[in-house]
């Protein structure tokens, strides 16, 4: 071959292996802004919707638990995680209850639901449910449909009114549902209605804990309000109609006032000592004693 000719080919070379590598450092930092724009954009729709998630099961499944603050850790343009920091108000006293971890990525979002789920103590003598992290004992409700429940339908009324210098969160279970203003004439006055017990699943609960989900709502000062978000809530969480029992309860009330709404049972906070009054009432199916907390002189309970 003519040395002009391989001199020629060799520039020619040269000059497209120059635009390769010029195309090269123009392009890639440029995908390499697409990419992390797209990847942040996707992991912050995913943070979003993480967070939108955790509120409204917060708002409908988790009794008498108030979110203090939910913030997002460990983020990237991949995912991240998401600490939901909780705690139950007993009466005008904070106790700390389990902080979730959540996380995320581009796809998908994982509520962490090993921590929404209560432990289970069995021993010879007692059996009851509770807090993973901080071990205290978990209120249970008894629906009433459920014949029978493992261990019984336990009535803890006698031994929360003993005890001295408390307050306490009790789930109350009635033996039929009721209305509110059924509920508010049976329910002494110095105890506090913090959660209404609207609906479960019906479940086999005779072999232990079937772990299913309780759905109600904190009535607050305005019981109608309160309800009306609960209902609008209710939907967006069963947005595809695939849980049977949200979809059941939505159509059995659908044209219905509030005022004639049926509960199944209530959360009530107090000090100790007034639970006595409930103790051997008809009404009353179950009551499972929760969270409880010393009374100190420098905080006075709500009543």
């Amino acid at each position: 071959m003519d040395t002009s000719l391989k001199d020629a080919l060799k520039k020619a070379k040269r000059k497209q292996l120059l635009k390769i590598v010029i195309t090269s450092i123009i392009v890639v930092p440029i995908l390499l802004l697409i990419f992390y724009k797209a990847g942040n954009y996707f992991a912050a729709k995913s943070s979003t919707r993480l967070h939108e998630q955790l509120f409204l099961h917060n708002e409908i499944a988790e009794p008498n638990i108030k979110i203090n603050s939910q913030v997002t850790s460990n983020s990237s343009m991949f995912g991240g995680n998401i600490v939901t920091n909780r705690s139950k108000n007993i009466n005008g006293y904070l106790v700390q209850w389990s902080t979730l971890t959540s996380s995320y990525d581009w796809l998908r979002v994982n509520i962490d639901h090993n921590e929404l789920i209560p432990g289970f103590y069995w021993s010879d003598t007692e059996f009851y449910e509770y807090d993973k992290q901080t071990k205290k004992k978990v209120a249970t409700f008894y629906h009433p449909s459920i014949k029978k429940y493992y261990d019984g339908v336990q009535n803890e009324l006698g031994e929360i009114s003993q005890m001295e210098n408390h307050v306490a969160e009790v789930a109350i279970s009635f033996d039929q549902p009721y209305t509110l203003q059924e509920i508010q004439a049976k329910i002494p006055d110095n105890l506090n209605i913090a959660w209404l017990y609207m609906t479960s699943p019906i479940a086999d609960e005779s072999k232990g804990p079937a772990g299913v989900p309780v759905y109600g709502f904190d009535p607050s000062d305005s019981p109608k309000k309160a309800y009306n978000s609960f209902i609008d809530a209710l939907k967006k969480y069963d947005t595809d109609g695939s849980d049977e029992t949200i979809q059941k309860f939505l159509k059995s009330n659908k044209n219905k006032q509030f005022d004639e709404v049926k509960i199944l049972g209530v959360m009530l906070t107090g000090q100790t000592k007034n639970f006595k009054a409930l103790e051997n009432q008809d009404f009353i199916r179950g009551a499972s004693v929760g969270a409880t907390a010393q009374i100190v002189p420098y905080i006075k309970p709500k009543k």
